[in-house]
């Protein structure tokens, strides 16, 4: 279990996060959601390890990591931007975080994953050869080479459309059972929050507005900034809102 207690955060005075209390069970996918500007990325930093909180605890299975550096914590993240190296082959990419982890994974572990991810046809090609879906799953390859703790993904679809984002949604959903992956993403788009999610933390303003199942945000909206997020703001498609939660909210 993943625990966040009362974790703030400034920049230049300014309050990003403010008292944040959250715990997230083993193997859930939770999406950080809100609008641009609301700390979700901020959050997310933090939990990795790459931005320093100003007050807080977080505890992992009981351990404190408050103080414990980004390359200790045993989390891993894809960038929004996939962070890919375009000198190297998808190979190269994937197997490039093991140089210096010897024995982390088996022969067939690295083949069951790039097996599980589709890659195969695709292990000779320079990165600039792959399409945005291909580059994705590339990079959740190299990432789960590395056996993380918590995957965190930073709006891992802001880049794709269509049957590949759909595509990309249901593998990701896939990674957090067949791994018994705990999974924390952040997105703007309450749509992918809705339909790839377990649980969901809307954030607005450096606070939490609500933390709960898509059904309950959509039926118990906690106050009028979730609803009017949810169901107005974004105009999440009718369809796919008809097809989670009925007639009533589409």
């Amino acid at each position: 279990m993943l625990k966040l207690q009362n974790i703030s955060k400034q920049f230049d005075h300014k309050i990003v996060l403010e008292n944040i209390n959250l715990e997230i069970n083993t193997g859930e996918i939770v999406s950080l959601l809100g609008p641009s500007g609301s700390g979700k990325t901020t959050l997310l930093n933090i939990i990795l390890g790459l931005t320093k909180m100003d007050q807080g605890k977080i505890i992992f299975n009981d351990v404190d990591l408050s103080h414990v550096p980004m390359k200790n914590r045993g989390f891993n993240i894809v960038f929004q931007d996939y962070a890919l190296f375009p000198h190297l082959n998808a190979y190269e990419n994937i197997v490039y975080g093991l140089r210096n982890k010897k024995g982390l994974v088996t022969e067939k572990e690295l083949h069951d994953y790039i097996d599980f991810l589709e890659l195969w046809p695709h292990l000779e090609k320079k990165i600039g050869e792959l399409s945005g879906g291909q580059k994705q799953r590339v990079a959740l390859a190299r990432t789960l080479v590395t056996k993380p703790k918590i995957l965190l993904l930073d709006e891992p679809l802001s880049a794709l459309d269509g049957v590949i984002k759909e595509s990309i949604k249901e593998r990701i959903k896939s990674i957090a059972k067949e791994f018994k992956l705990t999974t924390i993403i952040v997105t703007h788009d309450p749509e992918e929050a809705l339909t790839m999610s377990d649980k969901i933390l809307i954030i607005n303003q450096g606070t939490i507005s609500q933390f709960g199942t898509p059904h309950e945000i959509i039926n118990q909206p906690s106050n009028d900034f979730v609803k009017e997020f949810i169901l107005k703001q974004l105009q999440i498609k009718r369809q796919n809102i008809y097809n989670l939660f009925g007639e009533k909210y589409a």
